[in-house]
C-alpha cells in the first residue's frame, strides 16, 4: 500500500477576488496535484486545531494567512505551517513565503527614472509590510539618483464603508495639492490608482504626461479599464503558492524551517498607458528615448537613433549628456539589459535566442554585458529569479 495522502489545510481568505488569494491557492493546488495531497479549504483552521471533531479533522500541514491563534495552536499540536501573508501579525512566529517587495520597489523606480521623471511620489497604505518595503527601496533609488520622493498614505480598505471612501477621496485630493507635475507615482492599490487618475483629470492633468502612475499588482480588469490603462507589477502569485507548498512539504518531512522568509522576485512590469511616456523637457531626447524603447531589439547604435530623430549624432549626444547625464549607447544598453532580465526571469528560452531577440546579437555579448553590469552570468541571474519546479 502507498503512503496515505497528506491532508493539508488552506486558510487563504478565498472570498477576496484578488491574485494574492486566488493565484496563491492555484499555485498550492498545482503542487498538491503533483504530490497527491488532499487539500482542505478551512478558513478557520485554528478553530479546527482547537477542537477537532474526529481523527479525520487532523492536518499534516497548513498553508495560511496566519493569525496569532493559528500560529499558537499549530505549534502546540506540532502541525507545520507556512505563512503567505506578509503583513500577518504572527509573521515572526512561523516560516513564510512572500514577494520580494524590495525588488518590486526597485523595478518601479527604475521604470519611472528611465522615463525621465525628476519628481516622485508614493501613495500606499500604512501598516502594510509589502508597501513599506516597496516604498523604502523606491525612495532609496530615487534619492540615489538625486531626486526627492513625497510619501503619503490612504486606508488599506477604502471601500470598507462610506466614511472610509470619503476619507480616501479627501486624502488623495490633499496629496495631489502637494504634487508638482510632471511627476512619477507609485500607488499601492489599483483602486486608489483609479482615484488618482480621476482626481488628476479634475485638475486638468494629463496621464501620463503630467502624472505617470504605476499601480498595484496587476489585477487585470482594474488595470485595463477604463482608459487610461494602468501600468502595474506582475508578482506571479502562483509561484508564491507553489513555493509555499514546496516548503510545507519539506517541513512535513522533518526539515528545519529557513531562518528567514523565502522571497520571490516579481515576474516583471506590465507597461500600459499610464506610464507610456518619456517625461523629459527636451523634445529631441524624448523622441530618442521612445525610438530606443521601440527598436532596441534590432541592430541599433547612436547614429541610427540620431537619424531616426533627424539630428546629428554629436548633437544628440550632447543633449543626452545635458538631460540624462549618460550617452546614447548607455541608454540602448540599459534597455537591452532590462529586456534580457525580463526574458530570463519569465521564460525558459535559450540564452542564444534571448541574446538575439533583445538586441545583443550573440550569447558572448550577452555574457560580457551581464558580467560587467550585474556581476553575474545570464544563467546565474536566471537561477536566482526562477522558481525551481515552476511549470
Amino acid at each position: 500500500m502507498g503512503r496515505k495522502p497528506r491532508r493539508v489545510a488552506l486558510m487563504l481568505d478565498l472570498q477576496w477576488p484578488y491574485k494574492r488569494h486566488s493565484e496563491i491557492f492555484a499555485g498550492i493546488q498545482r503542487y498538491a496535484g503533483e504530490q497527491g495531497w488532499a487539500s482542505i479549504i478551512d478558513e478557520f483552521a485554528h478553530d479546527t486545531l482547537r477542537r477537532p471533531r474526529s481523527a479525520a479533522d487532523r492536518y499534516d500541514g497548513i498553508v495560511a494567512r496566519v493569525n496569532h491563534p493559528l500560529a499558537r495552536l499549530a505549534n502546540k499540536r506540532g502541525v507545520p505551517v507556512v505563512n503567505v501573508w506578509p503583513s500577518s501579525p504572527a509573521r515572526h512566529l512561523v516560516p513564510g513565503v512572500f514577494p520580494d517587495s524590495a525588488a518590486t520597489g526597485r523595478l518601479v523606480a527604475e521604470h519611472l527614472l528611465a522615463r525621465g521623471f525628476r519628481a516622485f511620489a508614493t501613495l500606499t497604505s500604512p501598516h502594510n509590510v509589502d508597501n513599506d518595503l516597496e516604498v523604502r527601496e523606491f525612495t532609496r533609488l530615487v534619492r540615489g539618483a538625486g531626486f526627492g520622493c513625497a510619501s503619503a498614505f490612504v486606508p488599506q480598505h477604502p471601500h470598507q464603508d462610506v466614511a472610509h471612501w470619503r476619507k480616501t477621496e479627501r486624502l488623495i485630493e490633499r496629496t495631489l495639492d502637494s504634487w508638482a507635475a510632471p511627476i512619477g507615482v507609485y500607488v499601492g492599490q489599483e483602486v486608489c490608482g483609479r482615484l488618482v487618475v480621476q482626481a488628476s483629470h479634475r485638475r486638468g492633468w494629463r496621464i501620463p504626461d503630467d502624472v505617470a502612475i504605476v499601480a498595484g499588482k496587476n489585477e487585470v480588469t482594474l488595470c485595463e479599464q477604463p482608459r487610461p490603462s494602468l501600468t502595474s507589477i506582475e508578482i506571479g502569485y502562483d509561484r508564491i503558492g507553489y513555493a509555499a507548498a514546496e516548503l510545507l512539504d519539506q517541513l512535513m518531512d522533518g526539515h528545519e524551517p529557513p531562518a528567514e522568509p523565502v522571497r520571490l522576485e516579481p515576474e516583471g512590469l506590465v507597461v500600459r498607458e499610464s506610464t507610456d511616456f518619456f517625461a523629459v523637457d527636451n523634445v529631441l531626447v524624448a523622441a530618442a528615448l521612445a525610438h530606443i524603447a521601440a527598436h532596441s531589439h534590432r541592430p541599433l547604435g547612436p547614429d541610427d537613433v540620431a537619424r531616426a530623430v533627424g539630428a546629428e549624432t554629436r548633437t544628440l549626444q550632447n543633449h543626452f549628456q545635458r538631460t540624462l547625464k549618460r550617452p546614447v549607447a548607455a541608454e540602448i544598453r540599459r534597455v537591452r539589459i532590462e529586456r534580457a532580465k525580463r526574458e530570463l526571469a519569465q521564460s525558459d528560452r535559450a540564452l542564444a535566442v534571448i541574446a538575439r531577440d533583445v538586441g545583443f546579437g550573440t550569447i558572448q555579448r550577452l555574457y560580457e554585458v551581464f558580467r560587467r553590469e550585474l556581476g553575474m552570468s545570464p544563467g546565474e541571474y536566471r537561477a536566482q529569479r526562477q522558481l525551481k519546479g515552476r511549470a
